[in-house]
């Protein structure tokens, strides 16, 4: 039953982070004009997409990659390598992002950086540059001591969780700001709901739905490596697969928070 909820779980996230990205997009689309790298406001419409894409969705597709029941058996490296490669693509995709916003505002002399949304983004940009490398140094490379590793460890995992919460909220921020724009002289003002209100705040529960899938998933017990010598009922039916060796398993529930493993 575990099993079947956590890949229905993981359906759910995958169909709900592509609507993120396709609702985005057809917001930009549909009510702004489409897309152009040319520095006009058709290139600031490439920045919502890519940070819905990189900074959320991406984004927890990495955080997630250990809670996959295959990551449990055999090698850690594979999975350290999907982790960070995936994170990578989410800060390429990000700092894509931030190209198309500042290189419009530049265009246009639009100031930067001076709202509530643009701190929290790019606090939320630096936090997970410095988080990126900190686990590229400390978790890939082979330098660091498990010791190391054990102490760093939580405060990784924090910070990753911390800097997905602030993401979304970025994300939220971002919508709200950029209606207030755009409907500030339209014919319907925002109060009264016009079209796109009614889409871009859908588009901004989607984001906060997906968001909240996410950090159930992450803090879910029993869907996080067990201590070892303890196999879960996920762990239990990978090495009962068919055409896989017999291994010696000693089987427990796990329904209470583990204490922190060093990758």
């Amino acid at each position: 039953m575990a099993v079947a909820w956590f890949y229905l779980s993981v359906l759910a996230l995958l169909s709900l982070g592509m609507m993120c990205i396709l609702f985005t997009t057809y917001w930009m689309w549909s009510w702004h004009g489409g897309f152009a790298w040319d520095g006009t406001k058709l290139m600031f419409n490439y920045h919502p997409v890519l940070m819905v894409a990189g900074m959320v969705v991406f984004y927890s597709a990495a955080s997630l990659v250990y809670r996959l029941p295959q990551s449990w058996l055999g090698s850690r490296l594979p999975w350290k390598i999907a982790h960070a490669a995936l994170h990578l693509v989410a800060f390429i995709l990000t700092v894509l992002g931030l190209v198309a916003v500042f290189k419009y505002h530049n265009e246009a002399k639009i100031a930067n950086l001076y709202s509530l949304h643009s701190w929290l983004g790019i606090t939320t940009v630096f936090l997970f540059a410095c988080q990126w490398s900190l686990g590229f140094a400390t978790f890939l490379l082979p330098w660091a001591s498990m010791q190391l590793r054990s102490l760093l460890k939580p405060v990784h995992v924090f910070f990753g969780a911390s800097i997905f919460s602030l993401a979304i909220a970025s994300v939220i921020s971002g919508i709200n700001e950029k209606l207030f724009f755009s409907l500030k002289n339209a014919t319907k003002p925002y109060s009264s709901l016009p079209g796109e209100a009614v889409f871009a705040n859908t588009t901004g529960m989607l984001v906060v739905v997906f968001g909240l899938l996410v950090l159930y998933i992450l803090q879910a017990s029993s869907w996080k490596r067990p201590e070892v010598g303890i196999t879960t009922e996920r762990q239990l039916l990978l090495q009962l697969a068919p055409g896989s060796p017999p291994v010696p398993v000693t089987y427990m529930p796990v329904n209470v928070r583990q204490p922190y493993e060093p990758w």
